[in-house]
């Protein structure tokens, strides 16, 4: 069957609930820096932005980041158990198979984002995989959300995004797709 129609998912929020696996994998990262790191304030302002947004606020311009973000994506794994699943969304998306393309678009990296899935055992469902690794620009750019397009050579009007936060919905918005806001589950 010829698929008329695309599904974009993002991850962190969307799919699962990952601001605990997130905290506590950057919990372990920022120890040996003698950092502690506030959990509501994470939680609040840091979890779903990308790394190079957030990590100066907390260590400082001068802090190598990338090590700290390496050490979080080894630490990420240890702490999948505090996931949760979106069991109802996850049930939309075996709906959907077989009329929509489905794909993930978020700003996580390949390597978090596959663990999860794998994790969970539901990688199998998803045809194509745009992460932090793909783009050059992260959200509230939509450059994500038009990579996945132009892969499956769909238009924003077949396409359907569903996010949660505030600059994954902007990043949307702006694709020029059908967005759908998930704010809990």
């Amino acid at each position: 069957m010829d698929k008329k129609y695309l599904a974009l998912f993002d991850l962190d929020g969307t799919l699962f609930e990952t601001g605990e696996v997130n905290y506590h994998a950057y919990q372990d990262a920022l120890a040996p820096y003698g950092i502690t790191l506030d959990k509501e304030y994470f939680l609040k302002r840091c979890n779903g932005r990308h790394y190079t947004e957030f990590l100066p606020a907390i260590m400082g311009a001068a802090a190598d980041i990338e090590k700290v973000h390496q050490f979080k994506k080894t630490a990420y794994a240890a702490n999948l158990e505090k996931a949760r699943m979106n069991k109802h969304l996850f049930a939309l998306v075996q709906c959907m198979r077989d009329k929509y393309h489905t794909a993930i678009v978020t700003t996580a990296s390949r390597q978090n984002t596959m663990e999860i899935l794998q994790h969970f055992g539901c990688a199998p469902l998803f045809e194509y995989f745009v992460t932090q690794e793909d783009v050059t620009k992260t959200k509230p750019n939509p450059q994500g959300f038009l990579l996945a397009m132009q892969h499956f050579c769909m238009l924003p009007s077949n396409t359907v995004i569903f996010e949660d936060s505030a600059v994954g919905i902007q990043a949307a918005r702006a694709s020029g797709a059908s967005v759908i806001v998930v704010d809990r589950f």
